[in-house]
């Protein structure tokens, strides 16, 4: 599962891709310094991995990851190839959810591509590339769907009932996501053409380092215009963060992230909403050996959680051994959990909740 990086050029992209990634994406102030699309595996950020060390003292450990592509920047007329357009837009197709950098920043010693600053505008414009390219899809889709309902094929009628309904949405300026279909429909018709505009949105505003913890005048405006896309809005400032990811000592970087009234870096929030965002959540499994967590669509099945670990898991699965991970810190050990008699025994239909601690049995 990946998420892409977007947005018109010299917005932060690929220096937030760098803090991401810990990676070292050419940063430039010019459009089009990004080409080829650089591809980060990022650690999930994730506490209670740490408390499960601390606990098990195991040989190693393995946190969950996800995988962030930085995508060059998208320009006026993207869509008809302008700039590198359909190569970008190919790029952003491969991409399971959007992460949307939006400059919410003034500087006059960065160039804007339109001149000056303006977050709505900015988003509009990757908006409209998008569509554009989303409404290419669907009247390739309905030339070859309307030939088959003048027949009286049932399914090609529902399917151009559904394709009509998007390709008026995208007409009047909405993204696919938005757009309401029923349960079936969507499985049918909508899931399987891989809307570029139906993949999940988030909005990641960069600021100044004043802004980082309030946001600002162009971050209200932004919370306005999305309101209804059911789309998170994350503030980040990605020069700081980059400030931060410079420093080597972990104290060094507390004592910054102090100064300016922050927690924790504003990427590790990031990452964990990425992950969110591609509808992945995290079970683990702890012993001496290893505590690893492992990533699983939410609502997976506990035989598709063991399924992760090795496919003959999951062909075989027997039972899994369930301990809710509040349990596992409450009672300080495995053994623990079993005297108190909170380990639960789970079958074929369990489905997994974030945090479960697990251990499968199987027979192959």
């Amino acid at each position: 599962m990946k998420a892409g990086i977007v947005g018109l050029p010299n917005v932060g992209k690929s220096t937030l891709f760098n803090c991401l990634s810990n990676a070292k994406a050419q940063s430039a102030n010019f459009p089009f310094c990004t080409i080829e699309p650089n591809i980060g595996v990022v650690n999930v950020p994730d506490q209670r991995l740490e408390k499960l060390e601390k606990l098990v003292a195991p040989e190693r450990v393995q946190p969950a990851t996800v995988e962030i592509v930085d995508i060059a920047g998208l320009v006026k007329g993207a869509s008809k190839g302008e700039g590198l357009g359909n190569q970008f837009l190919a790029n952003i197709r491969e991409t399971d959810a959007i992460l949307h950098v939006l400059r919410c920043f003034d500087n006059d010693n960065i160039v804007h591509v339109d001149g000056h600053v303006d977050p709505i505008r900015d988003k509009e414009t990757i908006d409209m590339e998008l569509q554009l390219k989303d409404l290419e899809t669907v009247d390739k889709k309905l030339d070859k769907v309307k030939r088959a309902a003048k027949t009286g094929n049932k399914d090609a009628q529902k399917e151009e009932a559904v394709l009509l309904a998007i390709k008026a949405g995208l007409e009047a300026g909405t993204s696919v996501r938005a757009l309401e279909f029923s349960e079936d429909d969507y499985a049918d018709f909508v899931k399987p053409s891989q809307f570029i505009t139906d993949k999940p949105v988030m909005y990641v505003c960069n600021v100044d380092e004043s802004a980082a913890v309030s946001g600002n005048a162009y971050v209200e405006k932004v919370k306005e215009v999305v309101k209804d896309e059911n789309a998170e809005v994350l503030v980040l400032a990605v020069g700081t963060e980059a400030d931060i990811n410079e420093l080597d000592d972990y104290e060094e970087r507390q004592m910054f992230l102090q100064d300016i009234g922050l927690e924790e870096p504003g990427s590790a929030k990031l990452i964990r909403s990425a992950y969110k965002l591609l509808n992945q959540q995290t079970y683990f499994t702890a012993g001496v050996k290893e505590v690893r967590a492992w990533t699983i669509d939410i609502g997976a099945s506990a035989p598709q959680a063991a399924g992760v670990i090795h496919t003959d898991f999951e062909k075989g699965f027997i039972r899994a051994e369930v301990i809710g991970y509040e349990d596992y810190v409450s009672y300080g050990s495995e053994a623990k959990v079993k005297e108190a008699g909170k380990m639960r025994v789970e079958g074929k239909n369990y489905v997994v909740k974030d945090g479960d601690v697990m251990h499968f049995l199987f027979n192959v």
